[in-house]
């Protein structure tokens, strides 16, 4: 059996290396490194794919974050309410831009932004939401935007786990994730289900004046060369790094789907286990599991997390502490309004999902899972 691995790019990329190998060094027999044409046939590429008006590629899905929350003109000390359960990129960049970030409980179901936190979070200051579309699903999109339209709210979607799903309103209508908000953003990580191989980012927008600023924003303010119209960033993703997305874009619903189908096996070997709840898919959202998150309810998920180290399957914890108690984000904070994000900090494990999953290594990786739990 090949070794397993949480994420296994090696064998993604011998499935289309004569493609990437000939787009990388076209882009090297160019010299046209930064701002190149591959940057702009990739931008115009995703603008296709997402149905978005405009795609602002970045450095990095931080920098989308931060450059998105610049183009706002918020105010230090505006609040901006996103979820206690993600990753710290989320909160690092409302930090940054020295804003207050206002953390709030996620439902234990999906691992995304409650609703009913939000509501209850809302203040004067309030100016942003941050929905994350954690693990590889939508938050709940339609409740957010109904909620940001009757408060006069941004909405920012940190899209960079779930790139490629598609959200489904209540009128029958889709729309893909990121693309719902006042700006999206997103990470090309190499981990993720549309890597490159190094870092890289983009933003998106329907709205013209905001796509105007976005652009000047990630390019040290400039909208004409030498001429600095406001505060920016030098924040601009690489022709080498477009040129591997723009192969890999094509690819991206059958990766989705591959990993579907890894899920369904997961799915299909824990069901009816009392002690192993499978990631619960939402009727509003499709699933492009970025993670297949587990959450074990006999209290012995760090045990279970050994077991497989020493059987040589990887298991991930995301996320082992609540960015409310993380020693740079600290806030004051009651226990009851974060049962949910205390409760999945206990209990989450994360198992191997990519896209060169072959049965043999799920049959083993479920096995010793079950192995563990029944013993």
């Amino acid at each position: 059996m090949k070794k397993i691995q949480m994420v296994d790019l090696q064998s993604q990329y011998y499935k289309i290396k004569s493609e990437v190998d000939h787009a990388v060094l076209n882009v090297m027999d160019s010299a046209a490194f930064i701002n190149g044409p591959e940057v702009h046939s990739f931008q115009a590429d995703l603008q296709q794919y997402l149905n978005v008006k405009y795609v602002v590629p970045c450095a990095n899905g931080t920098d989308a974050l931060q450059i998105a929350l610049m183009a706002l003109d918020l105010q230090p000390d505006d609040e901006v309410i996103t979820a206690d359960f993600t990753f710290a990129a989320t909160v690092e960049v409302i930090h940054l831009l020295k804003l207050k970030s206002v953390l709030v409980d996620v439902d234990y179901d999906t691992f995304t932004i409650s609703t009913e936190a939000i509501k209850k979070a809302i203040t004067p200051k309030t100016k942003a939401i941050i929905p994350v579309h954690l693990f590889g699903q939508c938050a709940n999109m339609e409740e957010i935007l109904k909620i940001a339209k009757e408060h006069h709210l941004y909405v920012i979607e940190d899209n960079a786990q779930a790139i490629g799903a598609d959200f489904h309103f209540s009128d029958g209508t889709s729309k893909k994730s990121g693309t719902m908000g006042t700006i999206g953003t997103t990470s090309f990580f190499p981990s993720k289900n549309l890597g490159c191989y190094g870092d890289g980012g983009a933003i998106f927008t329907d709205d013209d004046q905001l796509a105007h600023r976005l652009r000047g924003i990630v390019n040290h303010g400039m909208y004409e060369r030498y001429y600095h119209d406001e505060v920016g960033v030098n924040s601009r993703l690489d022709s080498i790094q477009a040129a591997v997305l723009r192969k890999k874009l094509p690819n991206l619903d059958s990766y989705n789907e591959a990993r579907r189908k890894a899920a369904d096996y997961y799915d299909d070997a824990f069901a009816g286990n009392e002690n192993i709840l499978t990631p619960k898919r939402a009727d509003y959202s499709t699933h492009v599991f970025h993670q297949y998150t587990l959450r074990i309810t006999n209290g012995k998920r760090n045990e279970l997390q050994k077991y497989l180290a020493e059987k040589e399957i990887p298991a991930m914890i995301y996320y082992p502490v609540a960015l409310r108690k993380q020693k740079a984000y600290y806030q004051e904070s009651d226990p009851k309004n974060f049962v949910n994000t205390d409760k999945l900090l206990d209990e989450v494990i994360s198992l191997p999902m990519h896209t060169e999953l072959d049965e043999e290594q799920m049959k083993y990786i479920t096995e010793g899972v079950l192995e563990f739990i029944t013993s």
